[in-house]
């Protein structure tokens, strides 16, 4: 069942962690069925968004520290404009959170019939799928 923030309903939560792996930091991760949202500051907080239909890979990237203290950093390559990488840094149990992340891209797709081709040029590429104009 989603847990749900003041604004968000949420399936996974997690705050961004320090060398020791303790969670004193002012940027926050929420997940949602379509999206994944990145709140950062504590006076003046900045939020971003990401569709999730948009991931197209993603990798895991874990430092002796972070795998000492079961933290990891998730990267998410992405056709999207302002955001072709999103970095979720130092949390914990990325290898669930990734495979939680990749099931919900696949829902997603799958809900909206939305595929790779459906996203080529999206974020300024010059490619082309050849296939389509022959």
């Amino acid at each position: 069942m989603p847990k749900k923030d003041k604004q968000i309903d949420y399936i996974w939560s997690d705050k961004k962690r320090t060398i020791f792996g303790l969670p004193l930091s002012f940027t926050r991760y929420y997940l949602t069925e379509n999206r994944l949202i990145t709140r950062a500051g504590f006076l003046s907080v900045n939020e971003d968004e990401l569709e999730l239909y948009r991931i197209v890979d993603k990798s895991l990237s874990r430092s002796i520290w972070q795998r000492i203290f079961g933290c990891g950093t998730i990267i998410l390559f992405c056709k999207d404009a302002d955001t072709p990488e999103k970095h979720i840094v130092s949390v914990k149990c990325p290898r669930e959170v990734s495979d939680l992340i990749g099931s919900y891209v696949s829902q997603y797709r799958d809900r909206y019939a939305i595929r790779g081709r459906d996203m080529i040029g999206s974020a300024g590429d010059e490619e082309c799928d050849h296939a389509d104009h022959v």
